[in-house]
Protein backbone atom coordinates (compact mmCIF):
# COMPACT_ATOMS: atom_id res chain seq x y z
CA UNK A 1 0.00 0.00 0.00
CA UNK A 2 1.29 3.46 -0.87
CA UNK A 3 0.18 6.77 0.63
CA UNK A 4 1.31 10.41 0.34
CA UNK A 5 2.07 13.01 3.00
CA UNK A 6 3.68 16.44 2.78
CA UNK A 7 5.73 16.10 5.98
CA UNK A 8 6.49 12.74 7.62
CA UNK A 9 8.04 12.84 11.09
CA UNK A 10 9.49 9.59 12.44
CA UNK A 11 9.14 9.29 16.21
CA UNK A 12 6.51 10.63 18.64
CA UNK A 13 8.95 11.72 21.34
CA UNK A 14 9.60 15.27 22.47
CA UNK A 15 11.22 16.50 19.25
CA UNK A 16 8.77 14.70 16.95
CA UNK A 17 5.62 15.96 18.65
CA UNK A 18 7.02 19.46 19.19
CA UNK A 19 8.05 19.75 15.52
CA UNK A 20 4.61 18.60 14.44
CA UNK A 21 2.98 21.14 16.78
CA UNK A 22 5.24 23.93 15.50
CA UNK A 23 4.21 23.12 11.92
CA UNK A 24 0.55 22.91 12.97
CA UNK A 25 0.76 26.40 14.49
CA UNK A 26 1.93 27.60 11.06
CA UNK A 27 -0.91 25.81 9.27
CA UNK A 28 1.16 22.89 7.96
CA UNK A 29 -0.13 19.36 8.42
CA UNK A 30 2.29 16.54 9.23
CA UNK A 31 2.11 12.82 9.90
CA UNK A 32 3.97 11.47 12.95
CA UNK A 33 4.95 7.79 12.89
CA UNK A 34 5.47 6.04 16.23
CA UNK A 35 6.66 2.43 16.43
CA UNK A 36 5.01 1.83 19.84
CA UNK A 37 1.28 1.44 20.37
CA UNK A 38 1.18 4.51 22.67
CA UNK A 39 3.29 7.50 23.72
CA UNK A 40 6.47 6.40 25.49
CA UNK A 41 7.31 8.10 28.79
CA UNK A 42 10.68 6.43 29.43
CA UNK A 43 12.75 8.63 31.72
CA UNK A 44 9.76 9.79 33.83
CA UNK A 45 10.76 13.48 34.03
CA UNK A 46 13.24 16.03 32.71
CA UNK A 47 14.68 19.27 34.02
CA UNK A 48 13.41 22.03 31.78
CA UNK A 49 15.80 24.98 31.80
CA UNK A 50 15.25 28.54 30.58
CA UNK A 51 15.90 27.69 26.92
CA UNK A 52 13.23 24.98 27.00
CA UNK A 53 10.63 27.41 28.37
CA UNK A 54 11.46 29.85 25.56
CA UNK A 55 10.71 27.05 23.09
CA UNK A 56 7.54 25.98 24.90
CA UNK A 57 6.36 29.60 24.90
CA UNK A 58 6.90 29.71 21.14
CA UNK A 59 4.83 26.51 20.78
CA UNK A 60 2.04 27.88 22.99
CA UNK A 61 2.31 25.12 25.60
CA UNK A 62 4.35 26.71 28.39
CA UNK A 63 1.59 28.19 30.57
CA UNK A 64 -0.32 24.93 31.08
CA UNK A 65 2.88 23.12 32.08
CA UNK A 66 3.91 25.94 34.42
CA UNK A 67 0.67 25.47 36.35
CA UNK A 68 1.42 21.78 36.93
CA UNK A 69 5.06 22.03 38.10
CA UNK A 70 6.87 23.90 40.85
CA UNK A 71 9.50 26.53 40.04
CA UNK A 72 12.94 25.52 41.31
CA UNK A 73 14.75 28.15 43.40
CA UNK A 74 18.28 26.89 42.99
CA UNK A 75 20.89 24.14 42.87
CA UNK A 76 22.54 22.58 45.96
CA UNK A 77 25.61 20.37 45.51
CA UNK A 78 26.98 18.15 48.29
CA UNK A 79 29.68 15.50 48.64
CA UNK A 80 28.38 11.97 48.99
CA UNK A 81 31.68 11.09 50.69
CA UNK A 82 31.60 13.66 53.52
CA UNK A 83 27.98 14.76 53.37
CA UNK A 84 29.16 18.38 53.34
CA UNK A 85 27.51 20.92 51.04
CA UNK A 86 30.08 22.17 48.51
CA UNK A 87 28.10 24.85 46.68
CA UNK A 88 24.71 26.50 46.36
CA UNK A 89 23.54 28.59 43.45
CA UNK A 90 20.19 30.37 43.14
CA UNK A 91 18.37 30.34 39.82
CA UNK A 92 17.23 33.94 40.33
CA UNK A 93 20.10 35.32 38.26
CA UNK A 94 19.19 37.29 35.17
CA UNK A 95 20.68 36.08 31.88
CA UNK A 96 21.15 37.67 28.46
CA UNK A 97 17.66 36.52 27.50
CA UNK A 98 15.80 37.49 30.69
CA UNK A 99 15.15 35.80 34.00
CA UNK A 100 16.07 32.16 34.40
CA UNK A 101 13.24 29.65 34.76
CA UNK A 102 13.81 26.06 35.85
CA UNK A 103 11.33 23.27 36.61
CA UNK A 104 11.33 19.48 36.58
CA UNK A 105 8.58 18.46 34.17
CA UNK A 106 6.93 15.05 34.15
CA UNK A 107 7.54 13.55 30.74
CA UNK A 108 4.01 12.17 30.42
CA UNK A 109 2.47 15.59 30.98
CA UNK A 110 4.79 17.13 28.39
CA UNK A 111 4.10 14.47 25.75
CA UNK A 112 0.35 14.45 26.43
CA UNK A 113 0.29 18.24 26.28
CA UNK A 114 2.02 18.26 22.90
CA UNK A 115 -0.13 15.43 21.51
CA UNK A 116 -3.41 16.96 22.69
CA UNK A 117 -2.70 20.15 20.72
CA UNK A 118 -2.35 18.22 17.45
CA UNK A 119 -5.24 17.53 15.05
CA UNK A 120 -6.83 14.10 15.31
CA UNK A 121 -5.05 11.51 13.20
CA UNK A 122 -1.67 13.28 13.24
CA UNK A 123 0.03 10.46 15.20
CA UNK A 124 0.03 7.00 13.68
CA UNK A 125 0.97 4.37 16.26
CA UNK A 126 2.41 0.87 15.65
CA UNK A 127 4.20 2.25 12.59
CA UNK A 128 7.80 1.07 12.62
CA UNK A 129 10.04 2.51 9.90
CA UNK A 130 12.42 -0.11 8.49
CA UNK A 131 14.08 1.74 5.60
CA UNK A 132 14.19 4.93 3.55
CA UNK A 133 14.85 5.49 -0.14
CA UNK A 134 14.15 8.10 -2.82
CA UNK A 135 11.92 8.57 -5.84
CA UNK A 136 12.41 11.83 -7.70
CA UNK A 137 11.68 14.73 -5.36
CA UNK A 138 10.13 12.46 -2.73
CA UNK A 139 11.37 10.25 0.11
CA UNK A 140 9.86 6.77 0.28
CA UNK A 141 9.39 5.65 3.89
CA UNK A 142 8.96 1.89 4.21
CA UNK A 143 7.06 0.57 7.23
CA UNK A 144 7.23 -2.88 8.80
CA UNK A 145 3.62 -3.61 7.75
CA UNK A 146 4.51 -3.10 4.08
CA UNK A 147 3.11 0.42 3.77
CA UNK A 148 5.16 2.90 1.73
CA UNK A 149 4.74 6.60 2.51
CA UNK A 150 5.69 9.13 -0.16
CA UNK A 151 6.90 12.29 1.59
CA UNK A 152 7.89 15.76 0.41
CA UNK A 153 9.80 16.20 3.68
CA UNK A 154 11.20 13.54 6.00
CA UNK A 155 12.18 14.44 9.57
CA UNK A 156 13.92 11.84 11.74
CA UNK A 157 13.06 12.28 15.41
CA UNK A 158 13.53 8.57 16.06
CA UNK A 159 16.05 8.68 18.88
CA UNK A 160 19.49 7.19 19.40
CA UNK A 161 18.80 4.25 17.06
CA UNK A 162 17.51 6.51 14.30
CA UNK A 163 16.84 4.94 10.91
CA UNK A 164 16.88 8.40 9.31
CA UNK A 165 20.23 9.34 10.91
CA UNK A 166 21.68 6.11 9.54
CA UNK A 167 20.34 6.96 6.07
CA UNK A 168 21.99 10.40 6.36
CA UNK A 169 25.32 8.69 7.11
CA UNK A 170 25.65 9.12 10.87
CA UNK A 171 27.33 6.36 12.86
CA UNK A 172 25.50 4.78 15.84
CA UNK A 173 26.01 6.81 19.05
CA UNK A 174 28.99 5.77 21.18
CA UNK A 175 28.73 4.26 24.66
CA UNK A 176 30.32 6.28 27.47
CA UNK A 177 30.84 3.29 29.77
CA UNK A 178 28.49 4.87 32.31
CA UNK A 179 24.90 3.92 33.10
CA UNK A 180 22.01 5.86 34.59
CA UNK A 181 19.05 4.86 36.69
CA UNK A 182 16.14 7.27 36.54
CA UNK A 183 13.02 7.07 38.64
CA UNK A 184 10.10 9.00 40.07
CA UNK A 185 8.69 8.58 43.58
CA UNK A 186 5.05 9.50 44.21
CA UNK A 187 4.01 10.45 47.75
CA UNK A 188 0.46 10.13 49.07
CA UNK A 189 0.81 13.50 50.77
CA UNK A 190 3.31 16.33 50.34
CA UNK A 191 6.93 15.15 50.13
CA UNK A 192 8.18 18.15 52.13
CA UNK A 193 11.20 19.02 49.97
CA UNK A 194 12.14 22.61 49.22
CA UNK A 195 12.00 23.48 45.49
CA UNK A 196 15.71 22.86 44.97
CA UNK A 197 17.78 20.77 42.55
CA UNK A 198 19.74 18.54 44.96
CA UNK A 199 22.94 16.88 43.66
CA UNK A 200 25.52 14.58 45.26
CA UNK A 201 28.95 13.64 43.86
CA UNK A 202 31.92 11.53 44.85
CA UNK A 203 33.87 8.31 44.19
CA UNK A 204 32.62 8.04 40.62
CA UNK A 205 28.93 8.18 41.49
CA UNK A 206 26.61 11.08 40.71
CA UNK A 207 23.06 11.29 42.03
CA UNK A 208 20.31 13.83 42.45
CA UNK A 209 16.70 14.47 43.40
CA UNK A 210 14.36 17.15 42.05
CA UNK A 211 10.73 17.82 43.04
CA UNK A 212 8.29 18.05 40.13
CA UNK A 213 5.32 19.17 42.20
CA UNK A 214 4.03 18.66 45.77
CA UNK A 215 3.68 14.88 45.41
CA UNK A 216 6.33 13.72 42.92
CA UNK A 217 10.13 13.68 43.15
CA UNK A 218 12.33 12.73 40.20
CA UNK A 219 15.69 11.12 41.01
CA UNK A 220 18.68 9.70 39.16
CA UNK A 221 21.98 7.91 39.75
CA UNK A 222 24.83 7.63 37.24
CA UNK A 223 27.88 5.43 37.68
CA UNK A 224 30.31 3.21 35.80
CA UNK A 225 29.07 -0.35 36.34
CA UNK A 226 31.27 -3.42 36.48
CA UNK A 227 30.25 -6.46 34.44
CA UNK A 228 28.75 -7.97 37.60
CA UNK A 229 26.74 -4.80 38.27
CA UNK A 230 25.43 -4.81 34.70
CA UNK A 231 23.81 -8.18 35.39
CA UNK A 232 21.78 -6.57 38.19
CA UNK A 233 19.94 -4.49 35.60
CA UNK A 234 17.89 -7.59 34.78
CA UNK A 235 16.57 -7.71 38.37
CA UNK A 236 14.95 -4.41 39.44
CA UNK A 237 14.54 -5.41 43.10
CA UNK A 238 18.22 -6.35 43.50
CA UNK A 239 19.32 -3.30 41.52
CA UNK A 240 17.29 -1.01 43.77
CA UNK A 241 18.82 -2.45 46.94
CA UNK A 242 22.30 -2.27 45.46
CA UNK A 243 21.84 1.37 44.52
CA UNK A 244 20.55 2.22 48.01
CA UNK A 245 23.79 0.79 49.41
CA UNK A 246 25.85 2.96 47.03
CA UNK A 247 24.24 6.34 47.74
CA UNK A 248 26.79 7.31 50.38
CA UNK A 249 26.36 10.13 52.89
CA UNK A 250 23.25 11.78 51.57
CA UNK A 251 20.25 12.80 53.72
CA UNK A 252 17.97 9.96 54.85
CA UNK A 253 15.06 11.92 53.40
CA UNK A 254 16.63 11.71 49.93
CA UNK A 255 17.48 8.01 50.37
CA UNK A 256 13.83 7.45 51.24
CA UNK A 257 12.83 8.86 47.84
CA UNK A 258 14.72 6.01 46.14
CA UNK A 259 13.49 3.49 48.72
CA UNK A 260 9.84 4.49 48.22
CA UNK A 261 9.97 4.21 44.44
CA UNK A 262 7.93 1.35 42.97
CA UNK A 263 9.85 -1.24 40.92
CA UNK A 264 8.05 -0.20 37.73
CA UNK A 265 8.80 3.48 38.34
CA UNK A 266 12.53 3.44 37.56
CA UNK A 267 14.64 2.31 34.63
CA UNK A 268 18.32 1.64 34.01
CA UNK A 269 20.06 2.35 30.71
CA UNK A 270 23.59 2.87 29.36
CA UNK A 271 24.57 6.45 28.53
CA UNK A 272 25.34 7.15 24.89
CA UNK A 273 26.40 10.24 22.96
CA UNK A 274 27.32 11.30 19.46
CA UNK A 275 30.95 12.28 18.96
CA UNK A 276 30.55 16.05 18.58
CA UNK A 277 32.94 16.31 15.64
CA UNK A 278 30.55 14.14 13.60
CA UNK A 279 28.18 17.12 13.55
CA UNK A 280 30.81 19.33 11.94
CA UNK A 281 31.13 17.28 8.77
CA UNK A 282 28.04 15.04 8.95
CA UNK A 283 24.74 15.53 7.12
CA UNK A 284 22.24 17.01 9.58
CA UNK A 285 20.14 17.45 6.46
CA UNK A 286 20.39 16.12 2.92
CA UNK A 287 17.94 17.15 0.23
CA UNK A 288 14.48 17.02 1.79
CA UNK A 289 15.44 14.94 4.87
CA UNK A 290 16.89 15.89 8.26
CA UNK A 291 17.18 14.77 11.89
CA UNK A 292 16.32 16.44 15.20
CA UNK A 293 16.36 15.62 18.91
CA UNK A 294 18.26 12.52 20.04
CA UNK A 295 18.54 11.39 16.43
CA UNK A 296 20.75 14.44 15.89
CA UNK A 297 22.50 15.10 19.19
CA UNK A 298 22.32 12.23 21.70
CA UNK A 299 24.17 13.52 24.76
CA UNK A 300 24.84 12.53 28.35
CA UNK A 301 22.39 13.94 30.93
CA UNK A 302 25.02 15.83 32.91
CA UNK A 303 23.79 19.37 32.14
CA UNK A 304 20.16 18.34 31.62
CA UNK A 305 19.96 19.65 28.06
CA UNK A 306 18.90 16.65 25.91
CA UNK A 307 15.16 17.32 25.99
CA UNK A 308 15.63 21.10 26.15
CA UNK A 309 17.78 21.07 23.03
CA UNK A 310 15.18 18.90 21.28
CA UNK A 311 12.54 21.56 21.95
CA UNK A 312 14.86 24.20 20.50
CA UNK A 313 15.34 22.03 17.39
CA UNK A 314 11.59 21.78 16.91
CA UNK A 315 10.95 25.52 16.89
CA UNK A 316 13.86 26.26 14.55
CA UNK A 317 12.94 23.39 12.22
CA UNK A 318 9.26 24.32 12.06
CA UNK A 319 10.20 27.93 11.31
CA UNK A 320 12.65 26.97 8.54
CA UNK A 321 10.22 24.48 7.00
CA UNK A 322 7.40 26.99 7.23
CA UNK A 323 9.45 29.53 5.27
CA UNK A 324 10.03 26.90 2.57
CA UNK A 325 6.54 25.43 2.33
CA UNK A 326 4.54 28.63 2.68
CA UNK A 327 6.60 30.75 0.30
CA UNK A 328 4.05 30.70 -2.51
CA UNK A 329 1.82 33.74 -2.97
CA UNK A 330 -0.95 34.05 -0.42
CA UNK A 331 0.72 31.52 1.84
CA UNK A 332 -0.81 28.62 -0.08
CA UNK A 333 1.21 25.58 -1.01
CA UNK A 334 1.02 24.18 -4.54
CA UNK A 335 1.27 20.54 -5.33
CA UNK A 336 2.35 20.13 -8.93
CA UNK A 337 4.73 17.88 -10.79
CA UNK A 338 7.61 19.05 -12.96
CA UNK A 339 9.06 22.53 -12.57
CA UNK A 340 6.84 23.42 -9.59
CA UNK A 341 7.94 20.22 -7.85
CA UNK A 342 11.59 21.03 -8.47
CA UNK A 343 11.21 24.58 -7.14
CA UNK A 344 9.49 23.36 -3.98
CA UNK A 345 12.15 20.67 -3.45
CA UNK A 346 14.87 23.32 -3.75
CA UNK A 347 13.09 25.59 -1.25
CA UNK A 348 12.74 22.69 1.18
CA UNK A 349 16.43 21.81 0.73
CA UNK A 350 17.43 25.44 1.43
CA UNK A 351 15.15 25.55 4.48
CA UNK A 352 16.62 22.36 5.93
CA UNK A 353 20.16 23.59 5.23
CA UNK A 354 19.33 26.75 7.15
CA UNK A 355 18.04 24.64 10.04
CA UNK A 356 21.17 22.45 9.98
CA UNK A 357 23.50 25.44 10.02
CA UNK A 358 21.58 27.03 12.88
CA UNK A 359 21.70 23.88 15.01
CA UNK A 360 25.15 22.49 14.20
CA UNK A 361 27.31 24.52 16.62
CA UNK A 362 24.65 24.67 19.33
CA UNK A 363 24.44 20.86 19.31
CA UNK A 364 28.24 20.55 19.20
CA UNK A 365 28.54 22.85 22.21
CA UNK A 366 25.95 21.05 24.35
CA UNK A 367 27.22 17.53 23.58
CA UNK A 368 30.82 18.55 24.37
CA UNK A 369 29.97 20.46 27.54
CA UNK A 370 27.76 17.67 28.84
CA UNK A 371 30.43 15.04 28.27
CA UNK A 372 33.16 17.07 29.99
CA UNK A 373 30.93 17.94 32.97
CA UNK A 374 29.96 14.28 33.34
CA UNK A 375 33.59 13.21 33.19
CA UNK A 376 34.61 15.70 35.89
CA UNK A 377 31.64 15.02 38.16
CA UNK A 378 31.95 11.25 37.80
CA UNK A 379 35.73 11.04 38.22
CA UNK A 380 37.22 9.10 41.11
CA UNK A 381 40.29 9.48 43.31
CA UNK A 382 41.20 11.58 46.35
CA UNK A 383 42.70 14.46 44.40
CA UNK A 384 39.78 14.65 41.98
CA UNK A 385 37.24 14.50 44.81
CA UNK A 386 39.04 17.34 46.64
CA UNK A 387 39.50 19.46 43.50
CA UNK A 388 35.89 19.03 42.43
CA UNK A 389 34.44 19.79 45.88
CA UNK A 390 36.68 22.80 46.61
CA UNK A 391 37.09 24.39 43.18
CA UNK A 392 34.88 22.94 40.44
CA UNK A 393 31.43 22.68 42.05
CA UNK A 394 30.37 26.33 41.61
CA UNK A 395 31.92 26.49 38.13
CA UNK A 396 30.11 23.36 36.93
CA UNK A 397 26.85 24.53 38.47
CA UNK A 398 27.22 27.88 36.70
CA UNK A 399 27.74 26.14 33.37
CA UNK A 400 24.19 24.79 33.52
CA UNK A 401 22.73 28.28 33.71
CA UNK A 402 25.11 29.59 31.08
CA UNK A 403 24.15 26.90 28.53
CA UNK A 404 20.46 27.40 29.33
CA UNK A 405 20.69 31.13 28.61
CA UNK A 406 19.57 30.73 25.00
CA UNK A 407 16.54 31.75 22.97
CA UNK A 408 15.63 29.74 19.85
CA UNK A 409 13.29 32.51 18.71
CA UNK A 410 9.63 32.63 17.75
CA UNK A 411 7.74 30.54 15.21
CA UNK A 412 6.77 33.56 13.13
CA UNK A 413 7.97 33.62 9.52
CA UNK A 414 9.56 36.75 8.11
Amino acid sequence: MEAEADVVIVGAGISGLATSLGLHRLGIRSLVLESSDSLRTTGFALTTWTNAWKALDALGLADSLRQQHVTLDGNVISSRITGVQTSEMPFKAKGKHGDHEVRCVKRKLLLDGLANELPSGTIRFSSKVVSVDESGYFKLVHLADGTILKAKVLVGCDGVNSVVAKWLGFKPPAFTGRSAIRGCATFKSSHGFDPMFMQYFGNGIRSGAVPCDDANVYWYITWTPSSQEKELEENPAQLKQYMLSKLGKIPDKVKAVVGNTELDAFISSPLRYRHPWELLWGNISKGNACVAGDALHPMTPDIGQGGCCALEDSVVLARCLGEALLKNSGGERKDKEGEEGKEEYERIEMGLNKYANERRWRSFDLISTSYVVGFLQGSNGKFMNFFRDKCLSPILAGLRLKKADFDCGKLSIS
